[in-house]
């Protein structure tokens, strides 16, 4: 396994489905604020505007399983489960948040796009 060479172009490729879960918009968002810090689950939920609680909890599910989100029970009364990055985690996100600011700090370009193309 470790010999196979990743090409994301292949329709094989399993780094399509890891692309897909980091990129998808939920995904890109759950990552970019586990960048901030720790959260737990309702805080996050809370941060992450819009997502059910379901698509947060598949999206976390789906993030651990690729090694990019870590997921620790802490033991008390009751149990408390908070969400971090790992080091790969950390590394996709600053990539991921390098896109963000991209985006955001272009919105007034893309607004006039919008338009200009909106008027043809």
């Amino acid at each position: 396994m470790e010999d196979l060479v990743a090409d994301v172009f292949a329709r094989a490729c399993t780094s399509r489905l890891v692309l897909e879960a980091v990129g998808g918009k939920w995904g890109t968002l759950a990552l970019a604020a586990l960048a901030e810090g720790t959260y737990r689950f309702n805080a996050l939920r809370r941060r992450v505007d819009g997502i059910s609680e379901k698509m947060l909890s598949q999206t976390l599910q789906t993030l651990e399983r690729d090694g990019l989100v870590r997921r620790d029970v802490v033991a008390t009364i009751p149990p408390r489960v908070e969400y971090s990055l790992t080091e790969l985690g950390t590394r996709v996100s600053a990539k991921l948040i390098e896109l963000i600011e991209l985006v955001e700090g272009e919105m007034p370009a893309v607004r006039k796009a919008q338009a200009e193309y909106d008027a043809r």
